[in-house]
């Protein structure tokens, strides 16, 4: 599988990153163990987590999907084959939050020892922490990077003025730089068009997109009122997807699918790998067999005909 460089990291990730997410919430130990040795077997071996995965499930507390990866490391000794993403800044419940250089030197130490590694490929800020200097963040980023507990750094729900700044703050520190961004994007959420896919795109970084099958609702699964079952947070992306926009997308994706023989999920992945600046969009599965269609979007190419029916329904 083709690989794509993420900004000038020095990292290269394959077409579409694996959401891990989901390991330790949705799916369980075993389950997410045939998920990741099918995400290695598939060229698909950049993983994306975060410590405060899954906090917000019953009986969790955080730190969930890092442990579970950090067991299959264990157990499976490959290492070397994975690119280990995570983040740090969320808030753990009744442990710390922000981008503090206190609490990202706490929070690393932990997530280092949930993974079972001695290195995170690109350790991420999950999102931005306006009470804290960006010399600070920046700085304490940089001495893990010096230590060697970090190759790289990155960005996560930043604004395109407050990613300027700490870009103009590491030139102007001598500090390591943010090398890529994580914001939410996909067909029905393009806002990001407009400045930060041309900033980061001017300055070299790589973008990997979270959200990109907007919640499930670009896979074609909810179609209608009756369809908001299908999921506990069904009703919510009915609510919020099925309107003229959304059934035009939905129309145009079926459309290309059937055209190129593919489904829709794999088509508004597609889409998402064609735009100019969009490094390798997110994505999780929770079955070997949904995770193999993830696979298949990483080497599905649109034609200029798919492309453009998309923009124009997604605009």
């Amino acid at each position: 599988m083709e690989t794509r460089e993420l900004g000038r990291s020095g990292l290269k990730v394959p077409p579409v990153v694996f959401g891990g997410n989901v390991l330790g919430w949705t799916v369980d130990e075993a389950a997410s163990f045939r998920l990741l040795d099918a995400c290695v077997e598939a060229g698909l071996n950049a993983i994306d987590t975060a410590d405060v995965y899954s906090a917000w499930a019953p009986g969790n507390k955080g730190g969930e999907s890092e442990s579970v990866i950090g067991a299959w490391l264990k157990r499976r000794g490959r290492r070397q084959d994975v690119l280990i993403l995570t983040k740090v800044g969320m808030e753990i419940p009744g442990r710390g939050k922000g981008l503090s250089a206190a609490w990202i030197a706490t929070a690393v130490e932990d997530s280092l020892r949930r993974l079972g590694t001695e290195v995170i490929d690109l350790y991420q800020a999950h999102r931005d922490d306006p009470t804290v200097p960006l010399e600070e963040t920046l700085g304490a980023f940089a001495r893990l990077v010096e230590q060697g507990k970090v190759r790289a750094i990155a960005a996560s729900n930043y604004t395109a003025p407050r990613l300027q700044e700490a870009l103009e703050t590491s030139a102007r520190l001598g500090l390591p730089r943010f090398e890529s961004l994580q914001p939410h994007y996909n067909l029905m959420e393009r806002g990001i068009e407009a400045e930060l896919v041309p900033l980061c795109r001017e300055q070299g970084l790589g973008v990997i997109p979270y959200y990109s099958l907007a919640s499930g609702f670009l896979t074609g699964k909810y179609r209608g009122a009756a369809d908001a079952s299908k999921s506990v947070r069904g009703k919510g992306i009915a609510d919020k997807y099925l309107n003229a926009k959304g059934e035009a997308v939905l129309a145009a994706l079926d459309a290309a699918a059937a055209r190129l023989r593919a489904t829709p999920a794999q088509v508004a992945l597609a889409w998402l790998i064609a735009k100019p600046g969009i490094t390798a969009p997110i994505a999780s599965a929770t079955s070997v067999e949904q995770l193999a269609d993830l696979a298949k979007a990483a080497v599905l190419r649109l034609d200029a005909e798919a492309v453009a029916a998309l923009d124009a329904a997604s605009a």
